[in-house]
């Protein structure tokens, strides 16, 4: 059961200061080794944080060893009340350096909180001066990590923003890429195929829908089950296949809606221009994510789709 802060005695809060101190730099050290491959300036900023902690734990240490001697009582955060319980965010591949940042906030404040809590409860002067000098500097920490991406120069600042743009397109817009190529112009042929050998909207539509909900489910399912994202960086695989199977049901319903009109000459016009705006998204998208160039990305796109589309409509004539 854990104990209540105020019946914690001078010693046994030297030994949760400690504690405290070493658990603070293992996590940063964490952050920063988690980081380090892409946003390398930040990365240092944890380990300067990290080894200041290990200062401070130093510090404690003399100050318990002087005055309660060697053995120090195993006393840590979650054997008192009133500590919030951590999430061990340090520990997820690819870490994110917003939730990294977020996390150094948080724990700095708390231990601030900590320290001056501490200082009412203990009536040595030296352990005083010692938690009220920790403080100071943790309230100091405390404004660093929450000015973080502040402190950096613009040089620095501008190339952690372009490592996030690439894990962005890495982790989100390639997968979202394949999904919307995949679902706009693989559901083109039965689309067609249906509203050209039924001459029905209704057909066509449920023969799309059917095609869309499909295809996204398995495209989510592919994504998701490729790689773990551990050694390539693509992120987490629950994400991936959601935002690739979402995205590959939108490319296909996308055309399939205009179905929904009763006339069927109307409906097919329809979604004909429909079609021709998605083959247009998706190639600004390459040129504006991929660095494809435009044109060469709208010849490859339209190419590949007006293929399917014709036939689609080959097979449904016949």
């Amino acid at each position: 059961m854990a104990r209540k802060f105020k019946d914690l005695s001078e010693r046994e809060i030297l030994a949760l200061a400690i504690s405290l101190e070493e658990e603070d730099g293992r996590v940063y050290a964490d952050f920063a080794e988690g980081l380090r491959e892409t946003y390398p300036a930040t990365a240092q900023l944890f380990d300067n944080m990290g080894a200041e902690e290990s200062e401070h734990r130093a510090s404690l240490f003399e100050t318990y060893r002087t005055r309660f001697g060697e053995h120090i009582p195993l006393i840590r955060r979650e054997d008192v009340q009133g500590f919030i319980r951590r999430r061990p965010m340090w520990l997820t591949r690819p870490l994110k350096i917003s939730d990294a940042r977020k996390q150094a906030e948080l724990m700095e404040m708390e231990t601030r909180q900590f320290y001056r809590k501490a200082i009412g409860q203990v009536t040595d002067a030296s352990i005083r001066k010692l938690l009220g000098d920790l403080e100071e500097i943790e309230r100091k920490h405390q404004v660093a990590a929450e000015a973080m991406s502040e402190n950096m120069g613009a040089s620095v600042k501008k190339t952690e923003e372009e490592a996030q743009r690439r894990l962005f397109v890495l982790q989100i817009v390639q997968p979202g890429l394949a999904g919307l190529m995949d679902g706009s112009v693989s559901t083109l042929a039965p689309v067609f195929a249906a509203a050209f050998a039924t001459k029905s909207s209704h057909d066509a539509f449920l023969v799309g829908l059917a095609a869309s909900i499909g295809a996204g489910i398995s495209m989510a399912f592919a994504e998701a089950l490729s790689d773990d994202g551990s050694m390539t960086g693509r992120g987490r695989p629950m994400l991936r296949g959601a935002v690739t199977g979402l995205m590959t049901a939108a490319g296909g319903i996308g055309h399939t809606l205009p179905f929904l009109l009763s006339n069927f000459h109307v409906a097919f016009i329809a979604a004909v221009i429909i079609v021709a705006l998605e083959l247009a998204t998706i190639a600004w998208i390459r040129n504006r994510y991929m660095d494809t160039p435009l044109l060469s990305a709208a010849f490859q796109v339209v190419v590949g789709g007006v293929l399917v589309f014709a036939v689609g409509i080959w097979i449904g004539s016949s």
